[in-house]
Parts: structure tokens; C-alpha cells; sequence
């Protein structure tokens, strides 16, 4: 039996990402050979270095080449809240858009017995162990609102109950500039039901 050419397996490896299905994955391989080679050369170095170097920060489990992340090793953020989200990509939207100076406990998914994805793969031990230590007195649950998020957000809290840490949701509901008549029912019930004062 033959060995798969190597255009076959690179078109096939550029499929492990998301929303890259083999028509897109041909155009990039393609697009690759055709015009970018340095660039196809510089891409495969880059990734092959990450694979490498980037590892989890000791703290919050995020990205990094790092002992701690950036976010982690300074000193002007407060480590008293502490913000628990789904992925790295989440650090990135809330630090991004709003104006949060705690720290944060990334997952790296949520509870999914289903798909084995235990309290133990999401580093929830972990995340223990740091609230009882008596240094976190705000744990902001920021997963989402799927019913696995949902789930988690409920774990979190009794995490934070066992610990006497106060813990509190991130608001879901409206976004802004959104027409009410656009908005999806269950996200309405959603924002009226955690409506504040004003």
C-alpha cells in the first residue's frame, strides 16, 4: 500500500481547525504552494515553536511561554476577585472589553461527564486548594449560559460556598444597541430575571 502524498496530508492537517472544512483547507494548501511559500515556511516554524514553548501559567492556567502569564505576575491587578471562564479566549474578550483588574482561573472547557470532562481535567481541585488559602474574596463565574456552562457555573459556586468566598454571575441579557423585538426569548427571561437596580 502506498503512502498518502504529502499535498493529500497537508490539506488533511490543515482540517484539525475549526470552521476549516477540505474545500477551505485545499484553498489555503493551494494558496500556500502556489504564492507564500516563505510564508507557509515561517507559519510551520512558528507553530512548530509553539507547540513547544507554550505551555499553561501556574496560576490561572492560561497560555504562556511563562512561569506565570502576564496578567498573573502583575502587580497592579487585584487578586482578590478572581474571574473563572471557559478558555483563554475568554481572558482575552473580557480584558479586552471591559474594564476588569482581578485575575483570572481559566478551565480549559467545562463539566462534560459525557465527554469525560471531569472537575479534576478542569483543574476545579485546584481552583479549591486557592480559595481556601483565604486570598480570593470575589469569585466571578463567567462560563456560559449552554447547559454544561450552566452546570459548571453551579459547581463553581459551591466551590465558592465551601470556601466562604462570595460568588457572583456575570449578567446575560440585551447587548447593547440590540432591538428587544431581535432578542431571542429565553435571553429576555434571562435579563429580565437578573435585572438591577437603576
Amino acid at each position: 500500500m502506498s503512502e498518502q502524498p504529502l499535498l493529500e496530508q497537508l490539506i488533511e492537517a490543515l482540517q484539525c481547525q475549526p470552521g476549516i472544512g477540505p474545500r477551505s483547507a485545499q484553498r489555503i494548501a493551494y494558496q500556500l504552494l502556489e504564492r507564500d511559500r516563505d510564508r507557509g515556511l515561517k507559519l510551520a516554524r512558528v507553530i512548530a515553536q509553539a507547540m513547544n514553548d507554550i505551555g499553561q501559567c501556574g496560576s490561572c492556567r492560561t497560555f504562556t511561554e511563562a512561569e506565570l502569564c502576564r496578567i498573573c505576575a502583575s502587580h497592579s491587578r487585584d487578586g482578590s476577585i478572581l474571574c473563572v471562564v471557559e478558555s483563554p479566549m475568554d481572558v482575552a474578550s473580557i480584558d479586552q472589553a471591559a474594564d476588569y483588574r482581578g485575575k483570572y482561573f481559566v478551565l480549559m472547557g467545562h463539566l462534560s461527564p459525557i465527554d469525560g470532562i471531569t472537575p479534576e481535567t478542569l483543574g476545579l481541585h485546584i481552583l479549591e486548594q486557592r480559595l481556601q488559602r483565604g486570598e480570593v474574596s470575589e469569585l466571578i463565574v463567567a462560563t456560559g449560559t449552554t447547559m454544561e456552562g450552566e452546570a459548571t457555573a453551579h459547581y463553581l459556586k459551591e466551590i465558592a460556598a465551601r470556601a466562604d468566598v462570595r460568588a457572583t454571575r456575570i449578567a446575560y441579557g440585551v447587548p447593547m444597541g440590540g432591538e428587544l423585538e431581535y432578542v431571542d426569548g429565553s435571553t429576555l427571561s434571562h435579563a429580565i430575571s437578573s435585572r438591577r437596580e437603576y
